[in-house]
C-alpha cells in the first residue's frame, strides 16, 4: 500500500481493532485511523474495537466510540488491525475480523507472518503508528489524528530513547506536532506518570528483583496473590521492565506476571545484541529485536528457568561467532 485509500475503495462498513491489552502505540494507531477515515470518509460507518482502553488516554478525540465489547453478528466489508502481531491477538473483535469481506493488517512487528488479505508491515518502524501515518495523506492529519499517533510514536519509543527511534520517526513527530497539540502534556501524563499504587508495585517489584548470569540478566516478578493484595491488573504493570532493563550491567530484563495459577505474563527487554524477539517466539509470543513477550505455564521457577536456557544459549551463539 501507498496509501490508506486504496483499500476504502467501495467499503461502506469498516471495523477497526488493536491487540489485547492495549498500550499508548495499539491505542494511538487505532485511534489515528479511526479519526482520519471518520473526517476524511464521512460515507463510511467505522466501528472501533478496544479492550478496555486505559483512562489516562482519554484526551484522545472521541474515545467515548471505543466498542469494548463484540455486538452481535456483523460482517464488515473491510476489517483492519493497528498493532495486532497475530490472529489470535485481536482484542474483543476477532470474529468480525474472520467474518469481514476483506481484511487489512498495518503493523511494525517483525514476528508478523502477515495474517490478513492485505498486509503492510515495516518492521524497521518505530510503531504502528509510525507505519499508520505513512498511509495518510499528511495534509489531511489534523490536530486530533496527529495527538493520536503522536500518542503512540512516544509510547513505542519510550519517548525516543528506544533504538527503534529513528531520524524519520523524529522527522514525523516533528511534522505532528506543527498542528498544535500540547505535547509535554501528552508525554508527562500518559507515559511518566503512575499512580500512588503503581508506584508502590513498582518499588516491590525492584526491591524483590534477582540478577542471575553474573549480573547480565535481571527477573523481577508479581504473584497474583500480591497483585490481588494491590488490587492492580496487567495494565498497571507497564514500565516496570523498562525500569528493571536501566539496571546497570544487564543485558537483558525479564519481568513475568502471574495472570492465572501458574500461568504468567512475560516482558522481555534487550540493551545490547541479543535478539529477545528469539526468545519470545520459541516459547510461542513474539516482538521485536529488543522488545518482545510471549505467555508461560508453570511454576515461576521453571518460567525463569526455561527463559534464561534459551537467554545463554543465545549468548553463547554470539560469543562462538566473535
Amino acid at each position: 500500500m501507498k496509501n490508506i485509500a486504496e483499500l476504502l475503495d467501495g467499503v461502506r462498513t469498516l471495523g477497526i481493532a488493536g491487540h489485547i491489552r492495549p498500550d499508548g502505540d495499539s491505542v494511538g494507531s487505532c485511534m489515528g485511523l479511526y479519526l482520519y477515515i471518520r473526517h476524511w470518509f464521512p460515507e463510511i460507518q467505522a466501528d472501533i474495537y478496544m479492550e478496555s482502553p486505559k483512562p489516562v488516554f482519554g484526551y484522545l478525540e472521541h474515545m467515548d466510540q471505543v466498542k469494548t465489547k463484540a455486538e452481535g453478528e456483523k460482517a464488515y466489508d473491510l476489517f483492519i488491525t493497528c498493532d495486532v502481531s497475530t490472529k489470535d491477538r485481536i482484542a474483543v473483535a476477532g470474529r468480525y475480523f474472520g467474518a469481514a469481506k476483506r481484511t487489512a493488517c498495518i503493523d511494525h512487528h517483525v514476528s508478523n507472518p502477515g495474517f490478513a488479505d492485505v498486509n503492510h508491515i515495516l518492521p524497521e518502524a518505530s510503531s504502528a503508528s509510525e507505519v499508520l501515518y505513512g498511509l495518510l495523506d499528511p495534509d489531511k492529519v489534523d490536530r486530533g489524528v496527529a495527538t493520536a499517533i503522536y500518542t503512540g510514536i512516544i509510547h513505542d519509543t519510550g519517548v525516543f530513547q528506544y533504538s527503534c527511534t529513528t531520524p524519520e520517526t523524529m522527522r514525523i513527530a516533528g511534522e505532528l506536532m506543527k498542528t498544535g497539540f500540547d505535547f509535554s502534556r501528552i508525554v508527562d501524563e500518559s507515559f511518566f506518570q503512575k499512580t500512588y499504587i503503581q508506584n508502590q508495585v513498582m518499588g516491590r517489584v525492584l526491591t524483590e528483583s534477582i540478577l542471575l548470569q553474573d549480573g547480565r540478566v535481571i527477573v523481577g516478578y508479581l504473584k497474583k496473590k500480591d497483585m490481588d493484595f494491590y488490587r492492580v491488573t496487567g495494565v498497571d504493570l507497564d514500565g516496570i521492565v523498562s525500569q528493571l532493563r536501566l539496571t546497570a550491567g544487564v543485558d537483558v530484563a525479564i519481568f513475568l506476571y502471574e495472570l492465572k495459577t501458574q500461568v504468567f505474563k512475560v516482558s522481555l527487554r534487550s540493551n545490547g545484541n541479543l535478539n529477545v524477539n528469539r526468545v519470545a517466539v520459541f516459547f510461542g509470543g513474539g516482538g521485536h529485536t529488543r522488545a518482545a513477550g510471549c505467555e508461560m505455564a508453570g511454576s515461576m521457577y521453571d518460567v525463569v528457568n526455561n527463559l534464561t536456557a534459551q537467554i545463554e544459549k543465545q549468548q553463547q551463539e554470539m560469543e562462538e561467532n566473535e
